[in-house]
């Protein structure tokens, strides 16, 4: 199978994931208890006037119409109107995604500093005490439900030593960005982005972090036992070299596409963090709109975040074939 054909193959393969998760979005909507109408309608409101709102919203027509009208408007870019903030759910949602995407990746970076020397040396001083303490922590990163250990981290560092904020954005990256670009003064907006964004990037990025440890404490374990590394200690080469040009550098190629697959993985996962820390992202418009029960927020967020999941495994599918060519053969 050619490069091409196998790019194709898998986006095609999305796309019918994709409408999966539109189907059982919409679906999700008739099958929770309660009427979409009772978000609208006033509490004392009579028969007609309910059923007056039905046809408006047109909830009044067969399953089937409903669902044509919902994915047609879908493919033209309309979720429909927010019920309780009566703005378009379109710009809502993708007003909301950049503060997401910013908490994904600040947690990636946050995971990828700390996970990948700490895997290294845990791997090179095997069954020593920093072994056991690496091993140690990646099993408590995975253990920790990311919210507790969001509350402990407000509790200790911002309402016991008022280090970082507890909630809120304050200012994000790309203001940051402009002021170097500006060449103005950066260092107070530098403090300010990472004392709103410090505490829940560690809150979110810690299983991300225990996992990419003990990936890369197996995976330089295992290239450290093979020949090519016994051959380069028999010719002399530094330890150094041996470790982080060649044993490094094999061990990298599954870490960075796990490292794609779970970037994706935490867009959709920050719907906890970022409810414990009250950040401005899709997460929290989740819980606002369930709370609300605002279907069309809610189904507009869901589909933008199992779409972004689905496109980033699309996106790391095909550089790792583009990588490894052995790939599209298999």
């Amino acid at each position: 199978m050619s490069f091409g054909r196998f790019a194709l193959k898998r986006s095609l393969q999305g796309i019918g994931v994709v409408w999966g998760v539109v189907t059982v979005v919409f679906a999700l909507r008739f099958v929770t208890p309660g009427s979409p109408i009772n978000a609208v309608a006033p509490l004392d409101a009579s028969q007609e006037t309910r059923q007056a709102i039905a046809a408006e919203l047109g909830l009044d027509q067969p399953l089937y119409v409903q669902y044509g009208q919902y994915v047609f408007d879908l493919l033209q870019g309309d979720m429909g109107r927010s019920y309780i903030r009566g703005q378009e759910v379109t710009t809502l949602v993708f007003e909301r995604l950049p503060a997401t995407v910013e908490l994904a990746l600040a947690a990636s970076v946050v995971a990828i500093v700390l996970a990948i020397p700490l895997g290294v040396i845990s791997a090179t001083r095997r069954n020593e005490p920093v072994d056991y303490g690496a091993t140690l922590l990646s099993l408590g990163g995975i253990s920790t439900p990311n919210f507790w250990l969001g509350i402990m981290l407000i509790l200790i560092f911002a309402v016991e030593f008022n280090v970082f904020n507890t909630s809120g954005r304050g200012v994000d990256v790309g203001d940051v960005a402009l002021s170097v670009i500006n060449a103005e003064p950066f260092a107070g907006t530098l403090l300010t982005w990472l004392a709103y964004i410090t505490l829940p990037a560690i809150a979110l990025g810690t299983y991300f972090m225990a996992l990419i440890t003990r990936l890369t404490r197996s995976g330089m374990l295992d290239e450290l036992s093979k020949g090519y590394v016994q051959a380069a200690r028999a010719k002399g080469l530094p330890r150094t070299l041996i470790r982080y040009k060649h044993a490094l550098r094999n061990t990298l190629i599954p870490v960075i596409t796990v490292l794609g697959l779970q970037l994706g993985t935490l867009i959709g996962g920050a719907v906890i963090t970022e409810a414990v820390f009250s950040w401005p992202g899709l997460g929290t418009l989740v819980i606002e709109s369930i709370n609300q029960r605002d279907w069309p927020a809610l189904q507009g967020s869901l589909i933008v975040i199992g779409t972004s999941f689905v496109l980033v495994n699309i996106l790391v599918d095909v550089v790792y074939a583009y990588l490894d060519p052995e790939v599209v053969n298999d």
